[in-house]
């Protein structure tokens, strides 16, 4: 059986773990990765040593140049484009693009907005331990608490993003509780919806 190919636009965190699940499993190929912020090198540490999954052991992973990787002896392309569009998805062989680049707030939003309608919107976002927020408590302007031991409402860029997506939302509330894993369960969900697009295509 032929493997399924695919390119993931966005190599921070998800896209990493998404990398990591596609590459630990025999039917599914990482062919493309695209990011504008990191250059192959910087792909290659971030991969290799994650914080929280531990280093990565499978295969020996290198940057054979600035626009290939090397997993083992297998190629896969690097493109560093601001606009996904542009990425020549299907000369690297990607059948399928796994989008790991944010704005998940407006996915839900949408589907309320076209099956329900919204009156009023209100959008909360909280993040226990991500990138950003200090681990400890400390001086901050920001997030007050430490992220390690608290989960806190914070400001982030989703409800301006949400009301460029979206703009007839900006001035009006809606309070969408959505719950979405950020880590390892996510990322295996994402290649078993792959699989399965695959399997009725």
């Amino acid at each position: 059986m032929a493997k399924i190919k695919i390119g993931i636009n966005g190599f921070g965190r998800i896209g990493r773990l998404v990398a990591r699940v596609a590459l630990q499993n025999d039917d599914v190929e990482l062919v493309a990765v695209n990011d504008p912020l990191c250059t192959a090198d910087y792909m290659v540490s971030m991969f290799k040593y994650d914080s929280v999954r531990g280093q990565w052991k499978k295969d020996e992973i290198k940057a054979k140049d600035s626009k290939t990787l090397l997993f083992g002896n297998k190629p896969v392309a690097v493109f560093r484009m601001k606009n996904p569009e542009e990425v020549p998805w299907g000369e690297a062989g990607a059948e399928y693009v796994i989008e790991s680049t944010g704005d998940k707030a407006a996915a839900y939003i949408k589907v309320l907005i076209d099956m329900f309608g919204i009156v009023e919107e209100l959008l909360t976002t909280v993040q226990p331990l991500t990138a950003t927020p200090k681990t400890v408590d400390g001086p901050s302007m920001k997030d007050l608490r430490g992220a390690s031991f608290n989960i806190i409402p914070c400001s982030t860029g989703a409800a301006k993003a949400v009301g460029k997506v979206l703009p007839a939302l900006n001035g009006n509330f809606v309070k969408v509780v959505p719950w979405y894993d950020n880590e390892w369960g996510y990322s295996d969900r994402v290649i078993d919806l792959i699989r399965h697009m695959a399997s009725v295509a």
